[in-house]
């Protein structure tokens, strides 16, 4: 990218795509039991240390957008070995929340098109709805993809490569929503 041109961002949620819940794909990564806070929340053994690698690989600026908030950055990116990245605060509950829940909106949607601030972007999470896409396109003037992870698998990669393929349409101006 050229002058002033920014990469898309990615907002990156973490139970879910990077800690999978199902017993089909329920697998232990060597080293994790010994790990910094692995004591204090037992599902870090569930992190895959190649996702870190990945996610770099993708050629957009990562982006927390998870309830852990900070705690992202002390527990899960040593783990999958990011560097410290950026992270949505969220805020306190609303009335407009409640109106989004029955729209069947999820309540992180306004917040991240808000950060996002016209700039492309890819969120990344296991509870995005038909409703999310729909608010998103009528609201936010840059290009957006709204994946879904299925939390029981995590990220897999075919969710990588649907990442890969549409930040590189984006990057070459093919991208569509």
């Amino acid at each position: 990218m050229t002058g002033s041109a920014r990469l898309p961002l990615l907002f990156l949620d973490v139970d879910g795509p990077l800690i999978p819940f199902g017993a089909a794909r329920y697998r232990t990564f060597r080293g994790y039991s010994k790990a910094r806070g692995a004591s204090s929340h037992p599902l870090l053994t569930r992190l895959d240390p190649e996702h870190g690698s990945r996610l770099m690989s993708l050629g957009c600026e990562l982006v927390w957008a998870t309830t852990w908030m900070a705690d992202a950055n002390e527990v899960i990116c040593p783990h999958i070995g990011l560097p410290q990245l950026p992270v949505v605060i969220w805020p306190e509950p609303s009335d407009v929340e409640e109106k989004d829940e029955h729209l069947g909106m999820h309540w992180k949607t306004r917040t991240l098109v808000g950060w996002a601030a016209g700039r492309s972007f890819v969120w990344v999470d296991d509870e995005i709805t038909n409703p999310d896409r729909a608010w998103v396109s009528a609201n936010h003037p840059g290009q957006a993809l709204l994946h879904r992870v299925d939390a029981r698998m995590g990220l897999t990669d075919a969710d990588y490569l649907a990442l890969d393929e549409w930040l590189r349409g984006l990057h070459d101006g093919l991208a569509i929503s």
